[in-house]
């Protein structure tokens, strides 16, 4: 046993290493996990270096549920639903093939292992990471529904992957004696349970939730849930990990009527730091396995021929079954009625099968009596880092190759800005109800912000270089309010003439203020950088956009009417009934919606260059 100083010592280390080399990855583009895992392999090999030994257990209670329920929060369960059907077919239909595949190559090459072992080896290899696969995906940008389908698919592939692990290893074990009909009733019931499981929770903590108002307590709430939903889960014989999966999805889909605004930000602030540290520490932990596997294998009878032949079959199997089985299930990869999945998507999720901990964590159930185990530790070794490094280091050139769409920055601006308009058009409605109860005169107040706020998210569609938006003069001159004001806070606070918590409040409200300036910073330098082709959010359109296509604007860049009234324009719109161009909503003169107030022409179209979106004025909706 391990002195507690010497712990403490290493779980520090491991947090210094998991940020450095983090940190490292970031500044030179490379991918975190996978040089990760190259650093914790090389580290294994020095002396230095205390082994690591990864436990099943501490892996599938202590780092899975977080993990698993830090993903689900942040999961568009819409989103997961309109895409069940691929997502089904790949966390139960190919965990399940793959299984059976592997388990027939184990036993071809290695007989004296035993169907069952071979099948348990099956299913260890069988799910791809839940962390990997969206990780990389995301950060090379992948088209979205493939980002969702895999991380739907990882959310629930581990629970197949469990309870076929947990069979098979009871039969090698020799302490169960399994028909197939027990199995499937032994899915189904694991399945179901964990369902249930899930959704009592979902519904207890939701009814704590309603009479919680304090961040801090609800966010501790939130911490306890995924370590009970598997505990519960798991006592009972169900699936820890659909339980963990299921309140998370449903506790992430109703947060904005469950959670007061500040609760919802804590808890967002404090998961996304929890999965960052324990997503990197995952991969460190893996390349930290590599000295004491190697080594051990070193004992087995088996030749060294033999030895090498099990790990790459076991790696080319579990690559080439995927593959083979997302392209036979292609057809069945969309709902009635949609369109096929694209052949590239289909190429993509096949290519973006990697391993993670899970897999290892799970080699080491197969029990200590099963002849050979320590080679089919290699093999599951072997799978976890050639998928990571074959497939995630191929994966964004796949992508490129492909020419896959990556989520465009400029759709995304346009449809957030559609979204806060339409959402401002209630907002006021609702004002206009209760202008009556307004003893201060405020309303007029309100309606200057609201259209500010909106003014500032049309105005980020503005890719023009050089330049600057009155929203983006705005966040330049009040970023440098706020230093200033902080700086005198600051000074302040220094004399010792203001209780500290005072001075911590006043803080933290500047700081939620340039926070938020920051953020749209961020965003303007994002679209200005898009090097996209003009596109369009798709939508459903009203009858007046669709009398009113998209036409080639022609302008010379200017807006006549503030060239003879000596104003400045911000952006500039044309009307698609005459060809008017007049100036946005947030240029002085407002010349396009003046013009539409005089003629009643209902659409008018964007003139600034790569930019196709129309605006309806009656129906105040974008297309």
């Amino acid at each position: 046993m391990m002195p507690p100083v010497e712990i403490a010592v290493l779980l520090v280390g491991l947090a210094v290493s998991v940020l450095a080399v983090t940190a490292v990855s970031e500044r030179y583009g490379a991918p975190a996990p996978l040089v990760l895992v190259v650093a914790g392999a090389l580290a294994s090999f020095v002396p230095a270096v205390p082994e690591v030994e990864l436990d099943a257990e501490v892996v599938l209670l202590g780092l899975l549920p977080p993990l698993l329920y830090s993903a689900s929060l942040t999961t568009s369960l819409v989103d997961f639903n309109a895409n069940r059907r691929p997502i089904l077919l790949l966390s139960v239909g190919l965990v399940l093939f793959t299984t059976l595949g592997v388990g027939v190559v184990v036993h071809a090459v290695v007989p004296e292992v035993g169907w069952a072992a071979a099948f348990a080896l099956g299913a260890v290899v069988a799910p791809p990471d839940a962390v990997a696969a969206t990780a990389i995906g995301r950060r090379i940008g992948l088209p979205r529904r493939v980002v969702t389908i895999l991380e739907g698919e990882s959310l629930l592939n581990d629970a197949t992957a469990l309870v076929s692990l947990r069979t098979a290893a009871a039969v090698a074990a020799g302490t169960a004696t399994l028909t197939a009909g027990e199995v499937a009733l032994d899915f189904v019931v694991a399945a179901g349970g964990g369902v249930l499981v899930g959704v009592v929770l979902y519904l207890v903590v939701a009814n704590v939730r309603r009479r919680l108002t304090d961040p801090l307590l609800d966010t501790a709430l939130s911490l306890v849930v995924p370590f009970a939903a598997y505990v519960v889960a798991e006592e009972l014989e169900a699936s820890g990990v659909i339980a963990v999966v299921v309140a998370g999805l449903l506790l992430g889909h109703r947060a904005p009527v469950l959670q007061t605004a500040q609760s919802r930000i804590s808890e967002r602030t404090n998961w996304r730091t929890i999965a960052f540290v324990l997503e990197n520490a995952v991969f460190l932990l893996i390349g930290l396995q590599t000295q004491r596997i190697i080594g051990d294998v070193g004992d087995s009878e088996l030749g060294a021929g033999t030895v090498a032949a099990l790990c790459v079959s076991v790696l080319v199997a579990v690559v080439l079954l995927r593959i083979l089985w997302v392209s036979a299930s292609r057809y069945l990869l969309v709902r009635p009625g949609s369109r096929r999945v694209p052949a590239r998507y289909s190429l993509l999720v096949g290519w973006a099968g990697m391993r993670g901990v899970v897999t290892l964590a799970a080699a080491f159930v197969i029990p200590s009596s099963v002849p050979h185990r320590e080679v089919l530790l290699l093999a599951a070794f072997t799978v976890v880092a050639g998928t990571l490094l074959l497939q995630g280091l191929t994966l964004p050139g796949l992508a490129r190759l492909l020419r896959a769409p990556a989520p465009d920055p400029r759709d995304d601006a346009l449809a957030r800005a559609d979204l806060l308009q339409q959402a401002s058009n209630a907002g006021l409605a609702e004002l206009e109800r209760l202008a009556d109860e307004d003893p201060h005169g405020v309303v007029d107040q309100i309606r200057y912000r609201m259209e500010q706020r909106n003014f500032a998210a049309w105005e980020r569609l503005d890719t023009t270089a050089d330049e600057e938006t009155p929203s983006a003069a705005y966040s330049r001159l009040r970023q440098a309010m706020i230093a200033a004001e902080r700086a005198k806070v600051l000074k302040v606070r220094s004399m010792g003439r203001v209780p500290a918590e005072v001075v911590a409040e006043v803080l933290s409200m500047l700081d939620v203020e340039e926070s938020m300036l920051d953020h749209a910073d961020t965003e303007r330098t994002e679209l200005r950088n898009a090097t996209s082709t003009t596109r369009t959010v798709v939508r459903e359109q009203c009858d007046d956009l669709r009398e009113h296509p998209v036409v080639e604007t022609e302008t010379d860049g200017t807006c006549p009417e503030c060239v003879q009234v000596g104003a400045r324009w911000v952006a500039l719109r044309q009307c698609l009934t005459c060809g008017h161009v007049g100036c946005c909503d947030s240029s002085p003169e407002r010349h396009a919606t003046r013009h539409h107030e005089e003629t009643g022409h209902p659409v008018m179209q964007s003139a600034q260059p790569g930019e196709a979106w129309r605006w309806c004025f009656v129906h105040h909706v974008t297309a």
